[in-house]
């Protein structure tokens, strides 16, 4: 390996069913209140993470948990990553301060390769 380093895992966005009883809890759980108190989203920063709650799921449809990697160099993560078989899921989209990612920092969505089936 010599590419470039990461940032680790900085942000992750849940679909809620019911965002009240969800900031709720994720408040009580951080030990914080949102950082955005919106409608439809409501972030919290703890510990140098971001987490977003997403009522039904948001605008994408999610249904689990999307982990977002920070990175220095999208691009050169980029062609590391699906180099060694992953499958990006989600662009980078233009963010604040001319960032390709939407905290001002690349982010990333990544799916892992999936397995190759045995051959019968």
């Amino acid at each position: 390996m010599n590419g470039s380093s990461t940032q680790g895992v900085k942000t992750v966005r849940h679909p809620v069913s019911d965002l009240a009883t969800a900031k709720a809890v994720y408040a009580a759980l951080l030990g914080v209140p949102p950082q955005t108190d919106e409608s439809y989203y409501v972030g919290f920063a703890a510990a140098g993470q971001h987490i977003g709650l997403l009522p039904g799921g948001g605008p994408q449809g999610m249904t689990s948990p999307v982990a977002y990697w920070h990175v220095p160099d999208i691009e050169a993560k980029l062609v590391e990553v699906t180099a060694a078989g992953a499958t990006v899921k989600e662009r980078a989209w233009p963010g604040p301060r001319g960032s390709t990612g939407r905290s001002g920092v690349d982010a990333l969505v990544l799916a892992p390769p999936r397995p190759t089936p045995p051959i019968r």
